[in-house]
């Protein structure tokens, strides 16, 4: 009878554990975007005045912020995925950028960047994220050449 309760449970945490959460991004897909109309809404928000883009020169912002400047685009370990621009657009405190002082990019246990969503439409949000979405390039990592190895 053990036995069986074992299974039962296994059972539960197996079949569990398929199931999806039903706030992940599954099944999550916007319209393609249209860059250049991105550079655009990127300079009306003021976006310059804290972000680089790699890649891009922009007019200086009002109130530029050049000591704290935040870079996106260029070489990344990680595939920058539409979700994860989506994501730190319109949920800025979901993830810190890394290797900033926490005074860079915080204020108290929120993100600096002001939030955006009543400010974009769906078109702008999806202009925006292709704009970025092209500034990034994967660096893949050099493969460590092994010796083979006989026995």
């Amino acid at each position: 009878m053990k036995w069986l309760s074992c299974v039962s449970l296994l059972s539960v945490v197996w079949f569990g554990g398929c199931m999806s959460d039903p706030k992940s991004g599954e099944g999550f897909s916007l319209p393609d975007g249209n860059a250049e109309q991105g550079r655009a809404t990127f300079t009306r928000l003021q976006c310059q005045a804290c972000h680089t883009v790699s890649g891009v020169e922009f007019e200086e912002a009002a109130g530029d912020a050049a000591d704290q400047m935040i870079a996106l685009g260029g070489e990344t370990t990680r595939v920058r995925t539409y979700g994860d621009l989506v994501t730190s657009i319109i949920n800025p405190s979901h993830r810190f950028a890394t290797g900033y002082e926490d005074e860079q990019i915080k204020a108290g246990e929120e993100s600096r960047m002001p939030i955006y969503n009543d400010k974009l439409t769906v078109t702008e949000l999806t202009d925006l994220v292709a704009f970025l979405q092209q500034h990034y390039e994967l660096k893949t990592y050099p493969i460590t050449p092994y010796t083979p190895y006989y026995h």
